[in-house]
């Protein structure tokens, strides 16, 4: 069973859910607060270390119609970040819309950007995962 970290990165926050391959499904974990601009590589480095992923799939901005979004390129970055850093193999997948439906998801239980975050770090992780079975 192959164990995975999920990454809904945003400029500020960044939300983070654990997934495995053998179920197919993945589970909000955090959201972790960027620290100056800069992603807070102490704790995702922590987290690493807890749940010892065997790769990390990190959700890429599109516009709907199908461009890139202006924050495309620092998303590519920390991908690039986190595989250099860690080690992981990282997949980059497409986020369109996973906000939202993190939003519908949650419904009442969406207090929180926090907790957006790391739903939609869940989608994105399981959009990746459904996409490979």
């Amino acid at each position: 069973m192959d164990t995975l970290l999920g990454f809904d990165f945003g400029p500020r926050k960044i939300g983070v859910a654990v997934g495995q391959t053998v179920t197919g499904s993945a589970s909000p974990l955090t959201t972790i607060r960027s620290q100056g601009d800069r992603p807070d590589w102490a704790r995702i480095e922590r987290l690493i270390e807890e749940w010892r992923p065997q790769a990390a799939v990190v959700g890429l901005p599109f516009n709907m119609d199908d461009s890139e979004t202006a924050l495309a390129p620092r998303v590519r970055r920390f991908a690039r970040q986190l595989e250099g850093r860690f080690g992981l193999q990282v997949h980059l997948v497409d986020e369109r819309l996973t906000s939202l439906e993190a939003r519908r998801q949650l419904g009442r239980a969406a207090t929180s950007r926090e907790a957006i975050d790391a739903m939609a770090a869940t989608l994105i992780l399981e959009t990746w995962l459904c996409e490979r079975h």
